[in-house]
């Protein structure tokens, strides 16, 4: 399957200045995810750095890795996704995989798998993934996005909140877990370059804005989005200094 990843990297960060140039193990961040992701896939897969300030373009550029300069006013990733679709000439029917620059532990089999969903669920024009939930403050916590999908793996809700709601178990509380296991939604993407294209333009929908959740916006307009299930969850992303020392520490110990 030939498709393109698409690696976002904006340089201002209110938690971690610079973070697409924090050193990890010696390589920019950006340059260790972008890396990891080409060594995983197939080599007729494209990786792309899609970047908004030119020294996320130098430091890509002094190590062999393709990286485009994208605006810097845009409003969302999903407009910087758009513009770089443009830049580079996709059709409307390619696929693209948004992997986020601050993933350097991120699974490539994952990668694989969301932009495989778009050939096998051809109703669909996003593809995600999810892992089934362990913990039940995991379950109760709002900044863990959960799903529900149908019996064909296609979305049916996203939700900060606790969902599918256990009616008769939680009736004192949410204690445990229901079975089968509910799902946590992971934050990576397959799109249609088409419908990437025309996404920006559309309205907000009332439930987006209530639960801060931009795919929430493809479902309300009648957008379909196919789920891979995988059993385990993926590596820890980096969001915080914290974040940062953790994976330093995965990465020199392996």
């Amino acid at each position: 399957m030939v498709y393109t990843v698409l690696i976002p990297a904006r340089l201002a960060s209110t938690r971690l200045p610079n973070k697409p140039l924090v050193d990890i193990g010696g390589l920019p961040m950006v340059v260790r995810v972008a890396e990891r992701v080409k060594a995983g896939l197939s080599a007729d897969v494209r990786v792309v750095v899609a970047a908004d300030d030119a020294s996320i373009l130098s430091a890509c550029q002094a190590h062999g890795i393709e990286c485009l300069l994208t605006r810097v006013d845009h409003p969302s990733g999903s407009d910087r996704l758009a513009e770089a679709c443009s830049l580079l000439g996709l059709a409307d029917d390619d696929i693209v995989v948004n992997v986020q620059g601050d993933e350097p532990l991120i699974d490539t089999s994952l990668v694989s798998a969301v932009a495989s969903l778009l050939e096998t669920h051809p109703v669909a024009t996003m593809g995600t993934a999810a892992h089934p939930i362990q913990e039940v403050a995991d379950f109760t916590n709002p900044n863990v996005v959960k799903v529900v999908t149908d019996a064909a793996g296609l979305a049916m809700y996203f939700s900060r909140a606790p969902i599918a709601w256990w009616r008769d178990g939680f009736a004192q509380g949410i204690h445990t877990l229901p079975d089968p296991a509910p799902l946590r939604h992971v934050g990576i993407y397959s799109y249609r370059v088409g419908f990437l294209r025309t996404f920006p333009s559309l309205p907000q929908a009332p439930i987006e804005v209530t639960e801060a959740l931009e795919q929430l916006r493809a479902m309300w307009h009648g957008h379909r989005i196919a789920v891979h299930v995988s059993q385990t969850a993926p590596g820890p992303g980096v969001d915080t200094p914290e974040d940062l020392e953790r994976v330093r520490r995965i990465i020199l110990a392996n």
